[in-house]
């Protein structure tokens, strides 16, 4: 059994708009019904990777509209509500019901609505006697964004921040591990299936994994409950495991330059729920869609920037070679645009010349896209030399560092400012100790260059925390660990994990070692004190006690908490290919962050403790 998030949660949304009614081998209704969508911007984002214009017809969805805009009444006809269940909703859900706007309501909310709203519901439609146009309320735990066949993010931003902020207090700590939680066991739920889970002792990966094994016991008390159909898979090669990691755990991958195609267009074009936006040829803007229909972007999405620029080549000579081919069977004129009005030759060699027609035209427009993409990328990678900062963080991770002359050289060259900061950080992260004089010539070049340190120092910090704990001993660690606790927060107890997880001496990222690890089953210095829960079985303190939950597993769900990019979800499925056999690997997190972004909130953390320049001062 694999399992396909992409395709479980479109059967759902499927089921959801044939007003819940089982859905046929085509994934139609069998009787047609014309409906109204009314969705809010949440469950947009959630339904625009895997819904498309034309899907929603096939549906019978005729209009859709974002529930706080302003409808006019369309009688005779039932609406579709798709939205989360906030008082806003409630409230807006109760006017459109006393307005009599539709026929009948059919609620779906992304996840389970909270009782004292759905009491908000039934009073505010009693009052304005309107109950009677309420036809369904589902709890559909559809609260995550799958962006591709392995890959979901539960859209919560600022997670990291929010988790590592020095002022949050027990209470705002506990409200952001309940909305992860939430948040998986809707993933779960739609995968129905329970999981063996993973994760690290201490910070927020514990307090994630034991508030979810702590909600599947309670939710599988009840007799119906969602994981009685995914049938009791018993042994643990059957069930999936599910590894909960911290952003802390490996700061690095969240930082740095790729060069491969899929990192590359994220973190430089800014691709947004498979969605871009690029400079076109002749001037103003295209819009392009990456996603899994794309067999140019599936295939070579992993590869190295000029290996793609090499096979958008090669893809355009075979396509120029098959209308080649096509005009030369059918008499046209050698090397001509093909474009169907040349076509003379008997019968069948027409016929098959029509025929592959639709498929050239198809091809021709992904290699244009792809050309593109390409040329807008290329333009970027020389005005900002990504090619050099991509190298060198990845040198200075494998060898622990660089030389002095060679730093300060890369900080005054091309670059934005962002890119000359995040290069700062990755030389500070992959440097075994801290030198003290080549990190002031650093935090001057970039003064130099205008830019905030506050992200800078905040890594200094917990990186100089790192280096002391490393050196401390056992009883004045704990010392430092309590005072940090009290200055940082709940990063510190995760950042702890050490210097190791930075400095992996091949080019293995820290997180995928683990994983495979975790899957194999073997026994593993790295992985020995990882807390196991088994939300199935009865409770008897947690640990890798039983010897099921150590695996091997088939199938893994890893989940980053604080924000994951496409280097990690990339890095993860070169991983499961690998494995002898394929094993299958679903990678999500809180939410998908390009290096821009995540510095972004490494500065404002910097920035609530106080540190950085806030003005940025001439330098003498």
């Amino acid at each position: 059994m694999t399992l396909n998030l992409r395709q479980k949660q479109t059967e759902c949304i499927a089921r959801m708009l044939n007003l819940n009614q089982p859905v046929n081998a085509s994934g139609t209704a069998n009787e047609e019904v014309y409906k109204i969508l009314i969705y809010d911007k949440f469950c947009q984002n959630i339904l625009s990777p895997l819904i498309h214009v034309k899907d929603l017809r096939k549906h019978g969805v005729t209009l859709y509209f974002l529930i706080d805009k302003d409808r006019k009444p369309v009688h005779d006809v039932p609406a579709v509500y798709f939205v989360q269940p906030n008082q806003s909703n409630i409230q807006r859900i109760i006017a459109d019901a006393s307005r009599s706007l539709y026929d009948s309501f059919h609620l779906n909310f992304s996840t389970s609505i909270p009782r004292p709203l759905l009491e908000d519901l039934a009073s505010g439609t009693l009052n304005s006697d309107s109950i009677h146009r309420i036809s369904k309320v589902h709890d559909q735990y559809l609260e995550f964004v799958t962006l591709e066949d392995n890959l979901f993010s539960l859209a919560q931003k600022s997670s990291y921040v929010q988790l590592n902020d020095p002022s949050a207090g027990d209470r705002e700590i506990e409200e952001i591990v309940e909305k992860i939680v939430s948040g998986l066991f809707c993933v779960l739920a739609t995968l129905a299936v329970v999981p063996i889970i993973r994760c690290p002792r201490g910070g927020p990966a514990e307090m994630v994994a034991s508030a979810l094994d702590q909600r599947l016991r309670d939710h599988m008390l009840a007799k119906n409950n969602l994981f009685t159909e995914g049938g009791n898979f018993v042994s643990s090669f059957q069930r999936p495991v599910l590894c909960i990691f911290d952003r802390n755990f490996e700061l690095s991958v969240a930082i740095q330059h790729d060069f491969r195609y899929r990192p590359l267009v994220h973190d430089v074009l800014g691709l947004k729920l498979n969605r871009l936006s690029v400079q076109g040829e002749k001037g103003g803007m295209r819009s392009y869609e990456l996603d899994s229909s794309d067999s140019f972007w599936v295939a070579n999405g992993s590869l190295e920037f000029p290996e793609v620029a090499v096979e958008i080549e090669t893809q355009l000579n075979k396509y120029k070679k098959d209308v080649d081919e096509v005009n030369k069977r059918t008499g046209g004129t050698n090397g001509a645009e093909f474009d169907g009005t040349d076509l003379i030759g008997n019968t069948k060699h027409l016929m098959n010349a029509v025929n592959s027609l639709p498929e050239l035209t198809e091809r021709k427009q992904v290699i244009d896209k792809h050309t593109n993409i390409a040329t807008v990328l290329l333009g970027e990678i020389k005005e900002r030399s990504l090619d050099s900062y991509a190298k060198k963080e990845n040198d200075m991770m494998v060898r622990g560092g660089i030389e002095r002359n060679e730093l300060l050289a890369a900080l005054r060259g091309k670059g934005t400012k962002t890119d000359k900061l995040r290069f700062a950080i990755m030389y500070l992260i992959s440097s075994e100790s801290i030198n003290q004089s080549e990190v002031e010539a650093v935090e001057l070049a970039l003064r130099e260059s205008e830019v905030d340190t506050a992200a800078f120092q905040y890594v200094k910090k917990i990186k100089s925390l790192n280096v002391s704990l490393a050196s401390a001993n056992s009883a004045s660690r704990s010392n430092i660990v309590d005072w940090a606790e009290k200055l940082y927060g709940q990063s510190i107890s995760a950042v702890t994990a050490g210097v190791k997880n930075l400095l992996s001496s091949d080019r293995q990222l820290a997180l995928t070692r683990t994983v495979e690890a975790l899957t194999e089953g073997r026994p593993n210095p790295e992985i020995d004190s990882y807390l196991a829960f088994d939300p199935r079985a009865p409770k008897s303190g947690s640990g890798a006690g039983s010897s099921h939950l150590k695996g091997p597993f088939k199938e893994a769900i890893v989940f980053m908490i604080g924000g994951g990019n496409y280097v990690e979800y990339g890095s993860l499925q070169e991983l499961a290919q690998r494995q002898q056999p394929v094993k299958h690997v679903i990678y999500g997190t809180t939410e998908i962050l390009t290096g821009v972004d995540f510095v972004e909130q490494l500065t404002l953390l910097g920035k609530k403790m106080g540190l950085g320049n806030t003005v940025s001062t001439p330098t003498q």
